[in-house]
């Protein structure tokens, strides 16, 4: 399958004490001509001051959707047990509704201890999180199914993570991308793990997207060389400098126009 590159751009919602200033980035970002706006999925700054400034993320999805005309949003990622599963099935309709059809579930099993412990949740175990992850896509799958009016269109899922034997199979029966925080050589292997994943559970390895961080013009055609077609950039407040997205989005002109 030919895919044509996209850009992303991840708006960390940290270190921005408020919220025009990231109000502002998604203008310039849409402007930019960016294909897709993430935010992430955390309660405290992940660089930084670990007590700077910081906002919510999915009430600010329902802010970007009503604001953008054009591009796609989402999480990089939903933490997987910050909410009920079913719940978060109908938030993501509820966006895709406002924004028309432009919303994409970026979930992940989640990893960020102090947002666990200072909101409540049970952090667990790495593989607790990991069936709590499954068992979250097979009801969030569900309840999309159930819901009175359906999402204008089948939500595209993205999962991010790279654990082989539990993750890849959850991308495997479930994800229309994969975001990987694995280096080029890595990344060319769970390719193939992938491939085995999909091969058992009947899906093709080919229609699921690959997807990381912007790697730089120095590294970004090898990425794209080994199958990857969604690269985004990372740009935290309280500046949101889009230097590199600007860079990126003119290397993915090039790239689409042959």
């Amino acid at each position: 399958m030919t895919r044509p590159v996209r850009i992303g751009v991840q708006l960390q919602p940290q270190h921005a004490p408020g919220y025009g200033l990231i109000r502002d980035a998604v203008r310039r970002c849409e402007d930019i001509g960016v294909d897709i706006v993430f935010n992430w999925d955390h309660f405290y700054p992940l660089y930084g001051d670990p007590e700077g400034a910081h906002f919510e993320c999915w009430t600010m999805l329902g802010a970007i959707a009503e604001q953008t005309e054009r591009v796609q949003l989402g999480a990089l990622v939903t933490g997987g047990g910050y909410r009920n599963p079913d719940l978060l099935a109908d938030m993501a309709r509820t966006v895709d509704h406002i924004s028309n059809g432009r919303l994409i579930l970026g979930i992940g099993a989640g990893w960020f201890e102090k947002d666990y412990d200072q909101y409540g949740y049970e952090f667990g175990t790495a593989g607790s999180r990991l069936a709590l992850f499954k068992d979250s896509m097979t009801r969030i799958a569900d309840r999309l199914a159930k819901l009175n009016p359906q999402p204008v269109r089948d939500i595209p899922i993205l999962i991010g993570g790279g654990g082989e034997r539990k993750t890849l199979r959850q991308v495997a029966q479930h994800a229309d991308i994969w975001h990987s925080f694995s280096d080029l050589d890595v990344l060319r292997r769970k390719i193939g793990i992938l491939g085995e994943h999909c091969a058992e559970v009947g899906t093709d390895a080919t229609a699921i997207e690959k997807s990381v961080a912007w790697p730089g013009l120095d590294k970004v055609e090898d990425y794209h060389a080994a199958g990857v077609t969604l690269f985004t950039v990372g740009t935290g407040g309280p500046d949101y400098d889009t230097a590199h997205v600007q860079e990126a989005v003119a290397w993915r002109d090039r790239v689409n126009q042959g």
